[in-house]
């Protein structure tokens, strides 16, 4: 097996670093590992916000859910969706222009995912840990004014990063689904999702009917029909309605 296979099986989320700062040259190849990833015809529809500022990570501590190790991680990137840019410039240029609509928010957001995974994987290899952090769509007007965001300019994600402790490092990784659960051929297999119950069941390793009915409704209460839940798609309708807003 290969080093960069090897890397992407092994990666799992780190929320614990080491007081140790990345170096400004690894720094660089993680950055740069990020803009190296495709794109929408060449257009780089997102802009990476790298947060320095202590303050700042201490206010993302809070807007984000309550997530202390935010502000302890030495690199903290922002992804945002950006049409500002090239929206700017064909009304410079071009006569008629169409405003911003949410297909060019969903191709901006693949742009900016993609980046932040080439990111997460290029930290890795230098054995730097990362953890997502879907909690900066939510309070949408917050943070929109915490990074003076312009029009058509939304987050996507956040990316912590750090050298992991030794407990991150010997931490079992959460298992995954099997390739034949989730991968379908030519088609969509409503058959096999149908028995996502007995998926779920088989990851986690729960065989007892009761038990697993009672696993399901303390992960739907924290997962689903939790209150950062419904704050997040409140906050997405209002950062939709700004990336679109003429």
């Amino acid at each position: 097996m290969n080093e960069i296979i090897k890397s992407i099986n092994s990666r799992k989320s780190v929320r614990e670093y080491l007081p140790k700062e990345i170096p400004s040259d690894i720094k660089q190849h993680i950055l740069n590992a990020a803009l190296q990833a495709p794109t929408a015809g060449n257009m780089c529809l997102y802009t990476i916000i790298d947060v320095t500022d202590r303050s700042v990570k201490d206010k993302l501590v809070y807007s984000c859910d309550n997530q202390p190790f935010i502000a302890k991680a030495p690199l903290v990137l922002v992804f945002c969706a950006d049409y500002y840019r090239w929206h700017k410039v064909f009304c410079d240029y071009v006569d008629q222009v169409r405003n911003p609509e949410e297909g060019d928010l969903l191709l901006a957001n693949q742009d900016a995912l993609i980046a932040a995974q080439n990111a997460v994987v290029a930290a890795e290899s230098f054995g730097i840990g990362s953890c997502y952090i879907g909690d900066i769509i939510e309070r949408y007007e917050i943070h929109q004014q915490m990074f003076n965001l312009p029009p058509h300019v939304v987050p996507c994600c956040m990316v912590c990063f750090g050298y992991p402790t030794e407990s991150q490092i010997i931490r079992q990784k959460p298992p995954r689904f099997d390739i034949n659960e989730i991968v379908y051929e030519n088609t969509y297999n409503k058959e096999q999702a149908d028995k996502m119950g007995e998926m779920l069941a088989k990851r986690q390793g729960i065989e007892d009917k009761e038990q697993f009915a009672d696993w399901m409704c303390k992960f739907c209460a924290r997962k689903w029909n939790s209150d950062f839940s419904v704050e997040m798609s409140r906050s997405a309708r209002e950062l939709i309605k700004d990336f679109c807003k003429k």
